[in-house]
């Protein structure tokens, strides 16, 4: 937590003009808004969450912001990443971020990490900040971000979004706190739990989920209210409903001694799931080739419907996922084939591969399209959508 005895200057009379309705208000007031201006936070991603924590971290006066991100600013991105705009296509994100924090706030002062959290250098950027938010989208970097914080005793923040739902907790604030590992104590297996980009969420849910993950940074530097440690918050965006967990720390729990290979406990290679390792495949470009040939073949789009709608590859007929790992479409599949080969494509090439395997064990032979339409928009056809 910050240092408070450490001599900081006195609020100016902007600041004090800027952060008039902290000041009165009993709970924050001068004291507290000189905690918040002594303060550091560190946010790993400026995605969907990272945006509103970094909006209202530096519009509530939060004097040090850190930003973690390597990737760059996309379309797609726009409908729930919030901090960046259209002039920021193609940017670096970490840039595009801070320029709008510097914007929305001068009297902050912003970090720049433009480059990927991982376990050669996590320990020395943690280190250098009093809390960290948790704004990443995926198991390996969850369990880098968490290990990190453990070993440093910094208080994580950690919030997470999938369709319509989230969820929010504090971790490590003492030594008695859960952390990450009490709630996740082993990685799913690869491609069992959806990413945003394969399943899909509703832009305002990230929003939602990173104002609570704000709150409760701000409740931590200021020492007010009751923090979410210990507290698991699920929060339900179609229904509107706000459920409470409790979480404990695990009594079998081992120790966290050092990082270690995230992508190798996760079962991940970092971008492609291991399963697409296992079945044959073909390119986008050897796809195009095929279809440009008038080769007689069956193309099967295994996303769902409303993926569809967004982009589509001409041709390809719909069987989604579930319905071919129920079984339901297997006949429906051997009838539109007959003697045809069989090639199947998703978004990035992780479901299409898993409905290759189940198809082959109804011994349906067919061929992965790797990297899926996704690809296909980037190689082939760029006037097809990227979501």
């Amino acid at each position: 937590m910050p240092n408070h005895d450490v001599g900081h200057p006195e609020l100016s009379d902007e600041e004090r003009s800027r952060y008039a309705r902290h000041l009165a208000l009993p709970e924050v007031g001068l004291e507290g808004q000189l905690r918040l201006k002594r303060a550091s936070v560190l946010c790993v991603g400026s995605g969907g969450l990272g945006s509103p924590l970094l909006l209202y971290l530096a519009a509530a006066g939060v004097g040090r912001i850190g930003i973690v991100d390597f990737d760059r600013v996309e379309a797609s991105n726009l409908q729930r990443q919030v901090i960046h705009g259209s002039a920021s296509i193609g940017h670096s994100k970490t840039r595009s971020a801070a320029a709008r924090v510097r914007d929305l706030n001068p009297h902050v002062q912003v970090e720049e990490h433009d480059t990927m959290l991982c376990s050669d250098n996590a320990l020395d950027v943690v280190r250098a900040y009093d809390l960290v938010c948790d704004g990443t989208d995926n198991f390996p970097s969850r369990y880098l971000v968490n290990d990190a914080c453990v070993l440093l005793g910094k208080p994580c923040i950690y919030g997470s979004v999938q369709g319509f739902s989230g969820q929010v907790s504090v971790f490590n604030r003492t030594a008695e706190s859960p952390n990450y590992r009490d709630l996740v104590p082993e990685p799913p297996p690869p491609g069992l739990v959806p990413s945003c980009a394969a399943g899909g969420v509703v832009g305002v849910m990230p929003g939602l989920i990173g104002l609570i993950q704000a709150t409760e940074v701000i409740k931590l530097i200021t020492g007010i209210g009751d923090p979410l440690d210990g507290r698991l918050l699920l929060v339900d965006g179609l229904a509107m409903r706000f459920r409470e967990l409790r979480l404990a720390p695990a009594p079998s729990r081992q120790p966290i001694t050092g990082l270690i290979d995230y992508q190798a406990f996760c079962g991940t290679t970092g971008v492609a799931f291991a399963q697409e390792e296992q079945v044959e495949s073909i390119s986008v470009q050897e796809l195009k080739a095929l279809l440009d040939s008038g080769a007689d073949l069956l193309l099967i789009d295994v996303r769902n419907q409303a993926e569809v709608e967004v982009a589509a590859i001409p041709g390809a007929e719909l069987f989604p996922l579930a319905t071919i790992e129920s079984g339901e479409a297997f006949g429906a599949i051997r009838e539109r084939a007959g003697d045809r080969p069989i090639y199947v494509h998703c978004k990035l090439g992780g479901r299409s591969a898993k409905a290759v395997t189940a198809l082959s064990q109804q011994g349906i032979v067919a061929i992965n399209v790797d990297g899926g339409i996704d690809a296909w928009s980037q190689q082939i056809d760029p006037a097809v959508p990227r979501y």
